[in-house]
């Protein structure tokens, strides 16, 4: 399973990179917003930083505008994936854009329809919200397990990013059904490692070697 970060910080983007275990990048424009800064200014530096794929999202609602918006982030780097919303025009930009060659992220994905159809469309990506579905009464992490199904039915090639993330657990079981990437902000990342019995038998080894003769 990869993992992104998702924000648009630098600095995040700078520390998680020491981490060793970070895939890629995801932004969106509320993290653009947070920011304060130009997308034209901001979006190379991040391109640049990261090795991994780096997900930029359209802004635009028409196919013919998103198609256009697109191929301007894509010339940021061969790393670029864009993101394009899961609507009629969205899904139709997808699909002049898998012919070009553009690699995209379908993102804001509700329903396992709205994924069969972007793996259709030829996406790169597809991205669920889970953390969202939760908050509204569904089951966020069963999403993703019908799309891994739907998917493997059919031999879809379209890769499932876990988005939306709001605590380990979503990362957890979406691994276990086999999703292929989980997106998650820096201090869900960090909380990755840390666990409390982790930190107690820490300190038990470090209080046992203090007793040990030098």
């Amino acid at each position: 399973m990869q993992l992104f970060l998702d924000t648009a910080h630098i600095a995040e983007i700078e520390e998680a990179l020491t981490w060793g275990f970070i895939d890629g990048v995801t932004t969106n424009p509320a993290h653009v917003a947070k920011t304060q800064q130009r997308p034209a200014d901001l979006y190379p530096r991040i391109v640049e930083m990261v090795d991994g794929p780096v997900s930029l999202e359209t802004v635009t609602l028409t196919a013919g505008e998103i198609v256009d918006e697109a191929l301007r982030l894509a010339d940021y780097g061969e790393n670029v994936i864009v993101k394009v919303p899961v609507m009629k025009e969205g899904l139709m930009a997808v699909e002049e854009l898998s012919r070009r060659g553009i690699k995209t992220n379908v993102t804001v994905c509700y329903s396992p329809l709205q994924a069969l159809l972007a793996a259709k469309a030829g996406a790169t990506y597809v991205s669920p919200f889970v953390g969202r579905l939760d908050s509204v009464g569904h089951n966020g992490v069963e999403l993703v397990d019908q799309i891994r199904t739907i998917y493997g039915n059919y031999g879809y090639g379209t890769q499932i990013i876990v988005a939306a993330v709001r605590h380990p657990m979503h990362i957890l079981d979406s691994a276990v059904l086999g999703a292929d990437v989980a997106t998650a902000s820096f201090d869900i990342m960090k909380s990755l490692w840390e666990h409390p019995l982790t930190d107690l038998g820490i300190q038990m080894f470090l209080d046992a070697w203090s007793e040990v003769p030098k």
